[in-house]
C-alpha cells in the first residue's frame, strides 16, 4: 500500500471511532461541551452516487464518490431534540480544491435525502390529495432535510494554506456578481491552528495525537508537551498507528502490546540518534586520520582512544 493509502486507512480508522468523531464535533461546534454523545451515533454507508445531467447524447455513468466516515446523531440543543447527519474527511495533505469537493459530497447527501422522501412517498401512496406541484416535486412542502456538517481534519504539522471558502477560489470577479454566487466555507480542524489552551477541550486522545503532530517538527516543545500530559504514558495503537503514518514519529509498539509509554519511547528515539551521531562523528575522525595520515583504521582508533565496545561497529561501517 503506498503511504497515501495508509494515512487514509489508519486515520479513517481512527476517527470512525464514535468516542473520537463526537468529539472532534464537540470540540469544533459546541467549544468542547458534551453535546453529542457516542451512544447517539449510528454509522452510515459512505457512498454517494453522482448521477451526471444528460446532454444530446444522453446521461454518462454514474459516479460513485466515497466519503470517509459518515454518521447520523440525535442531539440535545436547548431542550430541543435535533436530528444531524455529520461527516469527516480526512487530509494528510493539504487539498486545494476542498470547498468543492465538500460542497459536492454534500449536494449529493441533500439529493439523496430528497430521492428517499420521494420514494418514500410513491411506496406508502400519500400523494393522494396533494397538489401537482407537490406531487411533481415528490417533495412535499411539510418534509424537511437533515443538515449535514462534514468537518476536516488535517493531520499534518504545518499550516493549512488552502482556500477555506468557494468564494476563496475565485480570482479578480466583480464582487456585484459574487454577491450572487452562493459561498460554501470548509469547517477544518488543524493541528497549527489550535492554541495550546484550547486543546483541553478535547475530552478524548484526539487531544494528544493533535497536539503532538502540531509539535513534531519541534523536538524540545514536543518534550515538554509529552511531559506534561499523562495520558501520553497510555496512548493506544491507533493513536500510534497514525502519529507513525502521517508525522513519522517511528514509535514501536511490540507484538501484543496495546498502549505505548510514549514519553518513554520519545526518550529512547533521542539517545538512539544521540549515539547514532556519536558514532558517525568517531567514523567521520577516523576515516579522516586514515586518509591524511595513511594509518590503518586500528590506528586511528588507538590515537582517538576509541573504547573496545565501539571498535567492532566502526569496523563494520569501514568495509
Amino acid at each position: 500500500m503506498n503511504p497515501l493509502g495508509v494515512k487514509d486507512t489508519v486515520t479513517t480508522k481512527y476517527m470512525r471511532q464514535n468516542e473520537i468523531f463526537a468529539d472532534a464535533f464537540n470540540y469544533f461546534v459546541y467549544g468542547g461541551e458534551q453535546v453529542i454523545n457516542p451512544e447517539s451515533l449510528e454509522e452510515l454507508d459512505t457512498r454517494e452516487i453522482d448521477v451526471p445531467y444528460g446532454g444530446e447524447k444522453g446521461a454518462k455513468q454514474p459516479v460513485q464518490k466515497t466519503r470517509d466516515v459518515i454518521k447520523s446523531v440525535i442531539a440535545m440543543m436547548d431542550k430541543r431534540t435535533a436530528y444531524l447527519l455529520l461527516a469527516i474527511e480526512n487530509q494528510s495533505n493539504i487539498h486545494y480544491a476542498m470547498p468543492v469537493k465538500n460542497m459536492v459530497y454534500d449536494a449529493l447527501q441533500y439529493a439523496k435525502q430528497v430521492e428517499e422522501a420521494a420514494a418514500s412517498h410513491k411506496l406508502s401512496g400519500d400523494y393522494k390529495g396533494v397538489d401537482s406541484d407537490e406531487y411533481l416535486s415528490g417533495f412535499m412542502k411539510a418534509d424537511h432535510l437533515l443538515p449535514v456538517v462534514t468537518l476536516v481534519i488535517y493531520f499534518a504539522s504545518k499550516e493549512w494554506d488552502g482556500p477555506l471558502s468557494i468564494h476563496e477560489m475565485f480570482a479578480g470577479q466583480d464582487a456585484r456578481v459574487l454577491a450572487f454566487v452562493p459561498d460554501y466555507k470548509i469547517n477544518l480542524i488543524a493541528p497549527a491552528a489550535i492554541e495550546d489552551s484550547e486543546f483541553e477541550k478535547f475530552q478524548t486522545t484526539l487531544k494528544e495525537v493533535l497536539s503532538f503532530i502540531k509539535y513534531s517538527g519541534n523536538a524540545d516543545k514536543l518534550q515538554e508537551v509529552i511531559g506534561i500530559d499523562e495520558k501520553f504514558r497510555h496512548l493506544g495503537r491507533n493513536e500510534v498507528d497514525v502519529l507513525n503514518a502521517c508525522v513519522n514519529a517511528n514509535l514501536t509498539m511490540k507484538k501484543g502490546e496495546e498502549v505505548l509509554d510514549v514519553c518513554q519511547a520519545i526518550q529512547t528515539i533521542a539517545d538512539r540518534a544521540a549515539e547514532q551521531k556519536r558514532m558517525d562523528t568517531l567514523l567521520d575522525n577516523v576515516k579522516k586520520l586514515m586518509e591524511r595520515m595513511g594509518w590503518s583504521a586500528e590506528q586511528s582508533m588507538d590515537v582517538l582512544s576509541i573504547p573496545e565496545s565501539d571498535r567492532n561497529s566502526l569496523a563494520q561501517r569501514l568495509k
